[in-house]
């Protein structure tokens, strides 16, 4: 008597499965879409307003949106105080934000990654090194420092970008070494020491790509952080000079009007808390759609 063999089950495939799982997150999907359209409308911005957000104008100056009686379509967000259009200036800005956003990550996130990693799988002298680091960084408040820093130096966008990406690298250095002493103790670590693997080999092809999803959604948090932190010290006259289009230079810009002409602090800074606010929720939906566990991750 022949023996029978059974069906083979079909399962589902491991990225279909995850493609669903990642199309649940709601945080995920809302935020990935708005920030995905920022970032459209700051590489199509040329293309979405005629008008440059340098030229001046003064005999059309603080002309109303639309929606005001006195609004023209010619400038569909209205003119700031210089007949500047406002609506190529907050296309522009967001240009500005995640530039400062990206570049502030991508800075902090390389310090903070050296240094976690290095952390979490030494562990010994090297760990008590970095935790003293940390705790030595933590002392100091950020909005401070960066002002004082700005303050002496002078403001400029690139030295905003670097004050801010020295500054910000220690929940990169948390989050980090804790995944990589995770990692360290799992088998296939274990086993590629095994089989005589340089520590190098190691960190790059085993540690790395698992602790890369935690910097992945760090860097997301970090960087609507920098944004408003860059917004803040703008709006104080201490961060991206005249005549760039940043959001927090046009509400610094706009504080002489807000009684007669809210609209110049409103759209710059609606235009500011949506990308914040989307930032974080694509940061929080990648948490949860990369850890199986949600926010007990790392």
């Amino acid at each position: 008597m022949s023996a029978q063999i059974a069906p083979p089950v079909r399962t589902a495939a491991p990225a279909a499965g995850r493609r669903r799982r990642w199309a649940r997150q709601g945080s995920l999907v809302i935020g990935g879409g708005i920030v995905l359209a920022v970032v459209l409308v700051a590489v199509f911005a040329p293309l979405l307003s005629p008008h440059d957000p340098y030229a001046q104008n003064l005999t059309a100056r603080l002309i109303p949106p639309v929606w005001y009686p006195k609004g023209s379509w010619l400038h569909p967000l209205g003119t700031d105080n210089l007949g500047r259009d406002y609506l190529a200036r907050t296309l522009y800005g967001a240009r500005i934000s995640l530039l400062i956003g990206g570049a502030v990550a991508l800075l902090s996130g390389i310090i903070g990654t050296v240094l976690g990693v290095a952390a979490g799988y030494f562990g010994g002298r090297v760990d008590l090194v970095v935790t003293f680091l940390i705790t030595v960084r933590l002392a100091l408040p950020v909005v401070l420092v960066a002002l004082a820093v700005v303050a002496v130096v002078g403001g400029s966008l690139p030295l905003v970008i670097l004050v801010l990406g020295l500054l910000k690298w220690d929940r990169f250095v948390v989050v980090m070494r804790s995944a990589a002493q995770k990692v360290r103790t799992l088998d296939y670590v274990s086993a590629a020491r095994a089989t005589g693997a340089s520590t190098p080999r190691v960190l790059w092809r085993e540690v790395m790509p698992n602790v890369l999803p935690f910097l992945i959604v760090t860097a997301t948090l970090e960087a609507a952080s920098a944004i408003l932190l860059e917004a803040a010290l703008s709006f104080l006259g201490l961060g991206v000079q005249p005549p760039l289009p940043s959001w927090g230079l046009m509400i610094s810009e706009a504080k002489p009007y807000m009684f007669f002409s809210f609209w110049m602090i409103a759209i710059p800074g609606t235009c500011l808390a949506i990308l914040i606010f989307a930032v974080n929720l694509l940061g929080d939906g990648l948490r949860d759609a990369i850890s199986p566990d949600g926010r007990n991750s790392p």
